[in-house]
């Protein structure tokens, strides 16, 4: 029998009542454990990791139908570092073990042949947030599962991994130059690229600033900080902020000044403003600044970017923008972007304004029905609407005729097919479900996670598809990226499962924020 189908025939097993916490009992919601759920996560996990460990390991991912291994994250071994959290979450020990063992023998300093070229952005949220979130765990609710010496050893590890960063940052501004090459005569050094865009330049503050908290070294925060002003106080604003909070996407390096008016909520722009917000969860004392834009961020993606389809105006999604003003909207999302509606639940939470939760609620809802709407049940990469307010503007074109029925019924259209394991819809329903106690969310998590079992589990593992439309999925990449162990699978595990200290809570006792790649870690601040 297929994990699929086994899994399948788990959702008749009974849930379990669990309270939040002694706050939550009071002013927030109450949560239900699914045991049968939860056991049916770990042995996806499990599965996951044996074909890794037995075909990849200790390389950066698994190829599970031909069941060789790919090094796309620089050979460092990124599915084991990545899956570290999840599988301490899960407290399948031996995966730890082997996991931090693995750990204490990376050189940082040297790549694998073929694997010079580092991402500055990917490097910090997979390796740099996996072995952070791995001390704070082993330090606080799983203190003992790890000798000390080892606990002690990936602290040494990160510092060294960031060091190895640093080279970065040596800019005439301090904003970082992304792609890096390894492996020369004098070390790491930087590319020529002119300009970074936002998410990698905004996508660092929260590990980087964790690792100084750490250590008690404030060089790493300073490097992270100083490329985040640039982003905060716009220089060239006619440019660079075409809605208040809102800004482009690339920004010089040499000067600092935005070289683009274009945006929103999309990859290359995402994870800005999802940290602008968690980094005011992490310590508020010392990032009001930063919780403050994403406000503005957010009001003004509520007043300009809110779009509704034709075919379902009930539907809400958030448009992207070419500029100011309404014929510089794109009516274009994708499966990244879907974040977007546990971010706006979080930041609600975070700040006691209903509003940022209900409307973050109607984009968990968009991004559930292009779930509902495929032959698959999973979302694709990306899709398209036509608005239902601007009219026939040129930027407000027609569903294609091969897609107009498909439009019709569904509300938006596919514009990229594949589906690589992504998480962003299962995130967001999980900050839906932990804002509300709404088990509905808990069910569309599990519909979700038995489509993917079914439709991508292939060979020694699970493999990226190419068409969600399709019967089958299509064909297989024969790829399995590691934020399927760090994201895909943590966040469908903890959207079944009961109360934690590292649970999103909705009292205000968060003690701990979650980085883009779901790695968690503790708070420095007062819990809110």
């Amino acid at each position: 029998m297929h994990l699929y189908m086994a899994l399948a025939a788990l959702g008749s097993l009974s849930p379990t009542l669990v309270s939040a916490s002694p706050l939550a009992l009071q002013h927030g919601p109450k949560y239900v454990s699914h045991q049968d759920r939860l056991s049916g996560v770990k042995e996806a996990f499990q599965r996951s990791w044996d074909g890794y460990y037995k075909y990849a390991f200790p390389n950066d991912s698994l190829q599970p139908i031909s069941k060789t291994y790919v090094n796309d994250r620089n050979g460092w071994g990124a599915s084991a570092v990545d899956a570290i959290s999840t599988a301490l979450i899960m407290q399948n020990k031996q995966v730890v073990q082997q996991i931090v063992d693995h750990i204490k023998t990376i050189n940082y300093n040297q790549t694998v042949k073929g694997g010079e070229s580092v991402s500055l952005f990917e490097t910090t949220i997979r390796y740099l947030g996996g072995m952070l979130s791995a001390y704070d765990f082993l330090t606080g609710p799983f203190k003992g599962m790890v000798d000390d010496a080892s606990v002690k050893k990936i602290l040494a590890q990160a510092v060294s991994l960031a060091d190895a960063l640093s080279v970065a940052f040596d800019t005439p501004t301090g904003i970082p130059i992304n792609d890096l090459t390894f492996n020369g005569p004098n070390g790491p050094v930087t590319s020529d690229e002119a300009t970074n865009g936002i998410a990698t330049i905004g996508t660092l503050i929260l590990e980087w600033t964790r690792l100084s908290d750490i250590t008690g070294n404030d060089k790493y925060a300073k490097l992270a900080r100083t490329g985040e002003n640039y982003l905060l106080n716009v220089k060239n604003p006619e440019v660079g902020q075409p809605y208040p909070g809102l800004i482009g996407t690339d920004v010089f390096v040499q000067n600092g000044t935005f070289a683009d008016g274009g945006g929103g909520w999309n990859g290359g722009d995402d994870s800005y403003y999802e940290y602008l917000i968690k980094m005011y969860l992490y310590d508020s004392k010392r990032f009001g600044d930063l919780k403050d834009s994403w406000i503005k961020a957010v009001d003004s993606s509520i007043k300009y970017l809110q779009s509704h389809p034709t075919s379902k105006p009930e539907v809400t999604f958030l448009a992207a923008y070419n500029g100011a003003g309404k014929n510089n909207l794109r009516f274009v999302s994708s499966h990244l972007a879907c974040f977007n509606g546990g971010n706006f639940i979080l930041g609600g939470l975070t700040l006691d304004k209903q509003e940022y939760i209900d409307f973050g609620l109607k984009l968990v809802e968009g991004c559930h029905d292009t779930y509902l709407g495929t032959a698959t049940g999973i979302g694709p990469e990306s899709f398209s609407w036509q608005d239902s307010k601007l009219g026939n503007a040129s930027n407000n074109g027609a569903a294609p005729s091969d897609q107009a029925a498909f439009y019709a019924k569904t509300g938006f259209w596919i514009t990229s097919s594949a589906y690589i394991l992504r998480p962003e819809v299962i995130e967001s329903y999980y900050y839906a479900y932990r804002a509300t106690g709404d088990t509905k969310y808990q069910d569309w998590a599990w519909d979700a996670f038995l489509h993917i079992n079914k439709t991508c589990s292939a060979g020694v593992g699970f493999s990226a598809i190419t068409d969600v439309n399709a019967a089958n999925g299509g064909s297989f990449y024969d790829s399995q990226e590691s934020f399927w162990f760090a994201e895909v699978l943590k966040y469908s595990y903890l959207v079944q499962a009961g109360e934690a200290p590292y649970q999103v809570n909705a009292a205000h006792d968060n003690q701990w924020v979650f980085n883009t790649e779901a790695h968690p870690m503790r708070v420095a601040g007062k819990p809110i």
